[in-house]
Order: structure tokens, then sequence, then C-alpha cells
């Protein structure tokens, strides 16, 4: 049977205890079986009822005994999201209503979707290219606002039709160069050096700007990988929960309390931060608290932000100046905290061991919070990051192939310069359009195809 004539059915929400509960059916099985297992209040069948409307009725078993009262929507191929018929079941939320009509749905024909397979037939079906297929899992994943718009964007098709506009460019050049090595005999313009070379600097500046986009792409989509370190009970991970806005660190006045590193996300601003409360560093010989200190410095060396936290109450100590000199050439903040009573260590004192810049907190108190935030903010923002276009690349798969295609080019401006044959340019221009083409899928196979899908949630 071929693939895309199996209807597919799954539970579309999370299972568990809810209000609602939907399960989804797209093939072309899918108005027979929802006609012979729902019996509308109406008396009429469902497929009586205007499409796209919500029928109320019950899903009954093989016996006719009801199963749970539900809505359902029936909407018709080609308008669809799957461009195939599809059914949706409003039923109960919880787990045993779900799960039993969706083994009513099997019995009478259709099979368990795979993870992503309604997003993959949208792609199959031509509904969707492969990167607005990639957008949907972006938009589920978005963390704050700024994500949510950019998946959006790249959704509506903002970033495939920048590609296609590329590739355009490419399929022009190689149609000139082709015409000519297939047809020499026929008086077939040509295109000069100097047009051919500004074509292909045009599609690679093009490709380079969706590169440079990338930087802050990726840092809305993943969130900046921060760090806080500071020696024990610095109050490392108060910051965290003050952060955070709940107790989800463990907090004592016991030094090394927290032997292993804790992630959490924020946002400060539309910019997702992924927070890692680390182990204090000290020299110890508890040898669980030193893997953890070990971790710590891992993650100081894999971080991209640093919130280097001190103790406002005692004087830097050869573990802070340790610290200052690991995170020398981070990004970041020094946060002297404990200011409210007998501070001994101030900015001045700080600044004159660091780049960074300082800031001067009470966690106790809750004073200066709101300004540290706006200081996180200042210093990790970017200006590419304020404007309202959205228009950036986040996929690192997209990122890598973005990087392919510019070198493809690269070379082949490179060759043209130092002239050599028109066949040898056409590898390049080829290799930059194939490239180009895994990104909509145009020139994908099925294995990536299931890679992507794959990590879909079953129901998408």
């Amino acid at each position: 049977m071929n693939y895309l004539e199996d209807t597919i059915a799954a539970i579309s929400t999370p299972v568990g205890f809810s209000g609602i509960g939907i399960v989804r059916m797209s093939g072309t099985m899918s108005l027979s079986i929802i006609d012979e297992i729902f019996q509308a209040k109406s008396g009429k069948s469902v497929m009586n009822h205007p499409n796209r409307s919500m029928v109320y009725g019950h899903i009954v078993d093989q016996e006719g005994s009801i199963v749970d009262e539900v809505l359902v929507s029936v909407m018709k191929a080609p308008h669809t999201y799957t461009k195939e018929d599809i059914v949706e079941i409003n039923c109960h939320g919880g787990i045993v209503s779900v799960r039993k009509i969706l083994e009513i749905l099997t019995e009478k024909g259709a099979r368990l979707a795979e993870p992503g397979e309604f997003t993959k037939r949208a792609f199959l079906n031509g509904r969707l290219d492969l990167s607005q297929a990639e957008a949907v899992i972006d938009v589920i994943n978005a963390k704050t606002d700024k994500s949510l718009k950019m998946s959006v964007k790249q959704l509506e098709g903002n970033l495939s039709k920048k590609i296609r506009e590329i590739r355009h460019v490419l399929v022009e050049i190689l149609a000139y160069i082709e015409a000519g090595i297939d047809y020499p005999e026929y008086d077939i313009e040509e295109l000069t050096q100097e047009v051919m070379e500004s074509r292909i600097q045009e599609a690679k500046k093009a490709v380079d700007g969706l590169i440079d986009s990338s930087k802050s792409g990726k840092i809305i989509r993943e969130g900046i990988k921060t760090a806080i370190v500071g020696r024990p009970n610095v109050g490392k991970s108060s910051l965290l929960n003050t952060l955070l806005g709940e107790e989800r660190a463990i907090v004592t006045e016991i030094e090394g309390t927290t032997r292993d590193s804790i992630e959490e996300f924020i946002s400060i601003r539309g910019i997702p931060l992924k927070i890692i409360d680390t182990a204090g560093i000290r020299e110890t010989e508890n040898i669980i608290e030193k893997i953890g200190i070990t971790k710590t410095k891992e993650i100081l060396n894999e971080s991209d932000f640093v919130l280097l936290l001190l103790d406002g109450q005692r004087n830097l100590e050869e573990d802070d100046k340790a610290l200052l000199e690991l995170a020398k050439d981070k990004k970041g903040l020094a946060i002297i905290n404990k200011v409210e009573k007998n501070q001994v260590l101030f900015q001045k004192d700080v600044e004159k061991k660091t780049h960074m810049e300082v800031a001067e907190i009470s966690i106790l108190e809750q004073k200066g919070i709101d300004k540290l935030r706006e200081r996180i903010y200042e210093t990790i923002s970017d200006a590419s990051m304020d404007g309202e276009s959205y228009d950036m690349v986040s996929n690192i798969r997209h990122i890598q192939l973005l990087k392919e295609a510019s070198k493809a080019l690269k070379e082949g401006l490179e060759g043209l310069k130092r002239g050599i044959p028109v066949e040898m340019l056409s590898v390049d221009m080829k290799n930059a359009w194939e490239s180009l083409g895994k990104i909509t899928g145009e020139t994908v196979g099925e294995a990536l195809l299931d890679e992507i899908f794959g990590k879909f949630c079953i129901g998408k």
C-alpha cells in the first residue's frame, strides 16, 4: 500500500487529566470511519452537516455502547492541514476516554500515526515546504514572545521565499552554462564574466545575510546559556530563585549545598536565558563536591554569558580572583550581593580586577533586582534583535546548509576569476543550489525526512 493511502490516527493533546482531549485522524478512510462510530444528537449523519462545523453527539463502540460525549469536526480535502480528509474528535480529557476512542479508530482500519506524521503529510502533499514544517515544532517549543514571532514568520514562508529567490538566480546561471555546453551549435547569448560574477555575488550576499541573522535567531530560539558562578554560600541559588520568581533551588546557610547544576529558562524583555545554577568553587576534600566544581568549570567554559556573584560582606579572596580570571574572556556581569549591611567589597574594588560591568544588589532585601535585570538585558541584547522583522535563521540544520551554499558560491567566484572552464563553475553552482534546496525540502532524501519528523510529538 502507498504510504499516503494509509489513514492515520493519534491523540493530539497531552495524555493526562484535563477538560478536553483531542483525537485526530487523517486519510481516505477518515470520513467513513467517523460516520460509522459517531451518533450525532441531530440524528443525521455527520456527513450531512456543513464542512468544518462542530457536531455534538456520542462515540459508540462495536456493541453500540456510548464511549463518550464528544464534539466532532469534519474537514474535507484538500483545504486541510494535511490536504487530506481530517476528523478531529473533541472528547473529555483524561486517560481512558481518549485511548478508548483511539483504539476504536484503529479497530476500524486506521493505524497509529508516527511522530510528526501529520506534518510530514502536509509537506509531502505540498501544503508546507520543509522549512515551514520545521517551524511547526518551533512554534510549539517557543519559550518567549520573540521566539514565537520568529517561528510564525518562518511558518508563513518568509525564509522559503528568500531561499527560492536565491535558487532562481542560480538556476538562471546554470541554464546559460548548460545551454552553452549542450547546444554549442546554436547562437545562444552568453553571460559575460562581469555579469556572471555580479549574479553570483548577488546570490552569495543574500546567503551571507541569512547566515548573519542566525546569531540573533539562534539566541531567540535556544536562549543564551547563562552560568551563575561564585564561591559557596554567596547567593547563587537565591539569585536563581529571584530571577525565576519561584523557589527552584534549595537555599541553606551550609556551604556546598548545590552539588550539581540546575537549569531553568527565564525571559528578560523577550530574550530567553537558559540559567544554570552551578556548584560553588572552593578548595574541598569532598569527592561529590569536587565533581560538582569540575562540572561548574566546564559549564563556565561553554557558557555564552556569566553572572559572577561576589559577597559584599567579604573582601575578594583567592577563589574570587580565580573565578574572575576564568571569566576574563566571557561576556557577563560581576554582581556584588549582600550589600544590605557591613559592606566591605565595593564596585570600584571589583572593577580593578575585571573587564566586566559591576552591579550591586541585596537578594535578602530584594534591592537592585529590577536594575540588575535591566543591566543583564543591556549587556546581552544585540541591535539586530530589537527590530520587528523577526526574519532570522535559527535552525542549526538551515545554518549549516547556508554555510555550505556560501562556500560553494565563494569557490565559484574564485574559480571564475582564475578563468576556470564553465563546466567547473557549473559544479559549484549546482552544489549551492542543492544545499539551499535541502532547506526547503526540494532536494532532500527520505532518510533525512524521517530524522526531522521523528523529532515531532505524536499527533502533530
